[in-house]
């Protein structure tokens, strides 16, 4: 039905529209600092140095530091590393800070009993849900975060395409980003997300398995359990996590979340 496509109205409190503020900041910080530490293994990569993740262990930074470069690049070598040691000395206190914030809510640690979920989508989680019940179902919180696969109809054919992308673009993000540590640590997950790499390709393997996130996260505020017990409640497979949690609210099941 139409009204479950649209959550109620929440306004958030003055002081979680801040803590909002503060999940955005660090966030611009961090792909600031993605984005230069890119640069720095692009100049290692011309070096014929490949330490992928161990070019930021000491070791690492200091094989940056001694490269032997030409005039300029070792310049730009040189302003990246002083700005990628700004941004850490920046992001860190906003870490502790996400990390206060998260601990202080028992809706966000209950959502970081999840494998790959940490204080910074826990708590944004909780800052974009709001009042949960504002969602009608897992499938309408899908489509708010704009994870919900875009539709192309025409006479009697009836197309799936790319995500909608409406709604909020920053949790969007985040449990986008979060995707493969959750599926690392989640065996169904990593099923999901290994048969549509081979059948598709690794983007639309990355977003199945964030909208997968989403979903358990929704049902987690909702019914207010931890991560074993919503996936116990998993069971057969002909027994979604929504419908057994639709049966746990004396409420008729949306349609199985794809």
């Amino acid at each position: 039905m139409l009204e479950n496509r649209f959550p109620r109205i929440w306004v958030p409190t003055v002081g979680e529209r801040d803590l909002r503020q503060l999940l955005i900041h660090r966030q611009h910080l961090v792909r600031m600092r993605t984005r230069i530490k890119n640069q720095l293994q692009h100049i290692a990569l011309n070096q014929g140095w490949q330490k992928k993740r161990k070019l930021w262990s000491e070791a690492g930074l200091e094989l940056l530091r001694r490269l032997e470069l030409e005039p300029w690049s070792g310049q730009r070598r040189d302003t990246l590393l002083t700005m990628l040691a700004e941004l850490e000395d920046k992001i860190r206190p906003l870490d502790l800070a996400v990390a206060k914030e998260a601990q202080g809510r028992e809706a966000a640690r209950r959502l970081a009993t999840h494998p790959g979920v940490g204080p910074v989508i826990s708590l944004a989680t909780v800052l974009t849900l709001g009042d949960v019940g504002r969602f009608a179902d897992s499938r309408s919180w899908v489509s708010y975060l704009g994870l919900n696969p875009s539709e192309q109809s025409s006479g009697q054919r009836r197309r799936l395409g790319s995500i909608s992308k409406q709604g909020s673009p920053f949790l969007r993000y985040l449990l986008v980003e979060g995707a493969m540590s959750a599926a690392r640590g989640d065996q169904s997950l990593a099923r999901m997300y290994a048969r549509l790499k081979a059948k598709k390709h690794h983007g639309v393997a990355k977003v199945a398995v964030a909208r997968k996130l989403a979903v358990r996260l929704y049902w987690m505020a909702r019914t207010e359990k931890s991560y074993p017990e919503v996936v116990r409640t998993q069971g057969s497979q002909s027994h979604s996590v929504a419908q057994v949690m639709a049966e746990r609210l004396n409420r008729p099941p949306a349609s199985p979340q794809k």
